[in-house]
Parts: structure tokens; sequence; C-alpha cells
């Protein structure tokens, strides 16, 4: 076989990064700076250099377009339709994390000239195919919150229970049963009571929990 038949095709990486805000969950967007899709929002994202993996491609990406670094990133799926790309045959590698936006400054850089937070579940028109990998990582992340903790680096240190069933409803973009998720989450051991309580609050105080399991860890939640 000789390999010079066989026309190469670039290599991308696109990130999906999700946090939540006033009660919403939210993903991280770009307007391109450049065509093609010049002016459009997508998903943070670029070329990977030859000299470098995809995860040091991703978090480079991240911070020259976001300033956002520092993240764990989770690789999601591979996305290779031939046309996704106008410009030339382009297979994507995306990666997905969990974030807490508080104390995070969003920069702009290089072919990205704006940086916001949007609601996950009703984006701008995207660019590219990016509509379609936003939609498999927010399957991914409901798959993740119903058998692993991960959904916890979402909460402060210090969370009430109903910022814990809050959470799952936001991402689920549904109700649970106030005592029946209370129940379940109690049972299984994956949070312990602090002496603490709420504070400065008009309603009675409430109690206060933290985080005992290992992150990540699998568990069976809801």
């Amino acid at each position: 076989m000789d390999i010079k038949e066989y026309p190469k095709p670039a290599v991308t990486v696109d990130i999906i990064i999700f946090t939540v805000i006033n009660n919403n969950l939210k993903v991280l967007l770009i307007k391109r700076g450049l065509e093609p899709f010049k002016g459009k929002w997508a998903l943070p994202g670029g070329f990977v250099r030859i000299d470098e993996s995809l995860e040091n491609a991703a978090k480079r990406e991240l911070v020259e377009e976001t300033g956002v670094k520092d993240v764990y990133l989770e690789q999601l799926y591979t996305f290779g339709e031939p046309k996704r790309d106008p410009r030339m045959r382009v297979i994507t590698i995306s990666y997905f994390a969990l974030i807490n936006s508080k104390n995070i400054e969003l920069k702009p850089q290089t072919d990205a000239y704006d940086v916001n937070w949007f609601d996950a579940y009703e984006t701008p028109d995207l660019a590219f195919d990016h509509k379609k990998i936003l939609e498999y990582a927010l399957q991914r992340l409901k798959w993740k919150l119903e058998y692993t903790t991960v959904g916890f680096k979402l909460l402060p240190k210090r969370f009430t229970l109903g910022q814990i069933q809050n959470l799952y409803e936001i991402i689920f973009n549904r109700r649970f049963d106030k005592r029946n998720f209370r129940k379940k989450v109690l049972s299984l051991g994956l949070i312990e009571k602090t002496s603490e309580k709420t504070k400065n609050v008009a309603h009675r105080p409430a109690a206060l929990y933290s985080f005992k399991k290992k992150m990540g860890e699998i568990i069976e939640i809801i």
C-alpha cells in the first residue's frame, strides 16, 4: 500500500465547556473573527499542530480563544462527516468539561473577537456542525450525571440538598420529586452533613453538606 495515494485530512479539536449561572445551564461560545462563518458563534477550538497531543491542542485553543485555563477536559466523541468544513476534509475530536464559572475572566483572543456564556438549550445558530456536537455533549452530560459524581464539580465546597436537586433539574431540564430525590441522594453515602448552616437567608437556615466521594466515581445516582 502506498500511503501517498491517500489525501491527508486535517485534524481539529472542539471544546464544550458547561457551567451553571443564575440557575441555568450555560455553554461557552466564541464569535468567529475569520472565514468561514465569520461573525457566527461557535465552540472554541482549532487545528492540531503536528507536534502536539490532542489534549494539549484542546487546552491551548481554549486558552487562546477564551482565556480559560487549568480545566480538566474529557474526550467526548469524534466527528468526521466529509463536508462538515467547507475548506477541506476536517476530522474533529471534541472535548467537554464542567467548571465553576466564578473567578473566571473571559478574554477573546486570536481568531475570536468575542466570547460569552449562552443558555445550553437555546443557543444562537452555530457554525459548522457545532449544534450537533453540542447536542451530543448535552446527552452525554445527562448520562454521566445519572451514573457518576461528576456533576458535583458545579457545586460549591459546602452546599444544601436543595442546591443538589436544583443542579440536576437544571441539567436534565425537568423536575424531580423533592422527597424521593433527597432520600436517594442521602442513601448513597455521597455526602455528609457539616456543622454549618446557610446564613443571611430569608427562610429557615438549611444544613450544609460536603462531598466525601472521589470526584467522577461511578455510582447510580438517579
